[in-house]
């Protein structure tokens, strides 16, 4: 069996079926995860996966492989991702695998490891490629096979999930407009949302791994027209998308209006803060300055730190952060949760948001000063100059102030400029944020200048 070293990236193990990923392989880094395992002294290891065609047959070879070294396996059925993190602390296992592509094409698939509590990335996924390398050309160990065991866990992670939120009960009852994009989401998502008093309103979420209607990334515009349409006429107080294996949520308003990763952390945030007055809270370094300027006004300790479902968790933890987010519509609550990714809880939260006030959910933030920005950019790179490139323009704009603690952030009197290498793409993302739309496109065209000035230098 060849194996793509490019498959092992930064977050997880990715690649395109048949041609990467196979049911040989899945076997193989069963037996390889198993040896980690083991190495930190766990026999144990929960496994769920997503709806694309080739997730069940994965999850069964992983299940293989786990069990001839020795490990017991629990497969925990077709769910969400965070069903699978929930499902470890659930049942006190030592790690956890989903199979899944995410939002990715239909012809790929993924692999999202976690080693007890914590999910795996960088040095660790390499160190997992070494394991990989060394099982396949070696016989099988002496241990006792471990038992594979089938519990589906999504009764009892859609009841956690309705028992952590406080909905105001007297409230007005609340229309919403679901979109799963045929994702798994659509299996807990809706019922979540009717146990907690909802009128739910449900587009596409029969699970589909060929994603028939749309692309399921609820963060792009182009993703959530359907969305937008139907909360217009249905007359719904707001609507939700969620990704492919429902770790990252998507909003739009009653107007029809996205609201960005960054400014829905800043209306959970505010929440919290009515509970937790000092209660530190995390956004990557695409978010808005307004995040930050807003919630430090209102007693928060907030944090920028690095871009990353991984780095972010990671990071909350550090600092036993309440909440923590990403422009890219990760949500992390460790306030009355868990504090891993979760788009059904964050769901939920925001239902439990809006059934305490009277008004829209457009008008939750009216009050923030009239700030103008981009979506993320993303711009082609290749892959072998992209972090040349970023550690060169630390250098390249010497009269402003730079922050390179994720890429480059430059700020500009009226706004501020981002740019950094995408982890999981040949691309580079860029962000931009001004006062108004002339100073937007004064720092827009001044970056992107310098930037494709680097990439000639560079021979891109």
């Amino acid at each position: 069996m060849q194996i793509k070293d490019h498959i092992f990236r930064e977050y997880d193990i990715r690649g395109t079926v048949g041609s990467e990923l196979t049911d040989e392989f899945a076997y193989i880094l069963g037996r390889a995860y198993a040896r980690l395992l083991s190495s930190n002294n766990h026999s144990d290891i929960v496994i769920g996966h997503d709806c694309r065609i080739s997730s069940p047959g994965f999850a069964r070879e992983l299940a293989r492989g786990l069990s001839d070294e020795g490990i017991n396996v629990c497969l925990t059925g077709m769910g969400p991702t965070p069903q699978l993190y929930y499902s470890i602390f659930a049942r006190f296992a030592g790690g956890g695998i989903q199979v899944t592509g995410s939002h990715n094409p239909p012809d790929m698939n993924g692999f999202k490891m976690c080693l007890g509590i914590q999910t795996l990335s960088g040095a660790q996924i390499q160190d997992i490629k070494k394991l990989v390398y060394e099982v396949k050309d070696t016989p099988l160990s002496n241990a006792k096979k471990g038992a594979i065991v089938e519990h589906p866990m999504q009764q009892a992670y859609i009841q956690e999930i309705v028992s952590k939120c406080k909905p105001y009960v007297g409230s007005r009852p609340l229309k919403v407009v679901v979109d799963a994009g045929n994702g798994v989401g659509g299996l807990a998502g809706p019922a979540v949302l009717r146990e907690l008093g909802v009128d739910v309103i449900e587009l596409f979420c029969d699970p589909d791994g060929t994603f028939p209607n749309h692309h399921p990334d609820p963060t792009e515009l182009k993703n959530v027209q359907d969305l937008i349409r139907a909360v217009k006429e249905n007359g719904a107080d707001f609507g939700i998308g969620w990704d492919g294996d429902a770790d990252r949520i998507g909003v739009v308003d009653e107007q029809g209006q996205m609201i960005f990763g960054d400014m829905l952390l800043l209306i959970y945030g505010r929440a919290i803060l009515e509970e937790v007055p000092d209660a530190t809270v995390i956004g990557d370094v695409k978010c808005s300055s307004l995040l930050f300027d807003d919630l430090q006004k209102r007693g928060a300790n907030a944090v920028m730190w690095k871009t990353g479902h991984s780095l972010i968790k990671s990071k909350l933890r550090e600092l036993d952060a309440e909440l923590a987010g990403e422009m890219s519509g990760h949500i992390f609550f460790k306030h009355r949760y868990y504090g891993f990714d979760d788009a059904i809880y964050a769901s939920a939260r925001l239902v439990e948001i809006m059934s305490k006030i009277e008004g829209p959910l457009s008008g939750l933030l009216n009050d923030l000063p009239k700030l103008v920005s981009t979506p993320e950019i993303r711009v082609d790179c290749p892959e072998e100059i992209k972090f040349k490139l970023v550690a060169a323009a630390q250098k390249a704009f010497p009269e402003y102030q730079v922050n390179t603690l994720d890429g480059v952030r430059i700020s500009f009197d009226g706004g501020w400029g981002l740019v950094r290498a995408s982890n999981t793409q040949p691309v580079l993302v860029m962000r931009f944020e001004a006062s108004d739309p002339g100073k937007l496109e004064e720092i827009k065209s001044l970056v992107t200048g310098r930037i494709e000035k680097l990439k000639l230098e560079l021979g891109a």
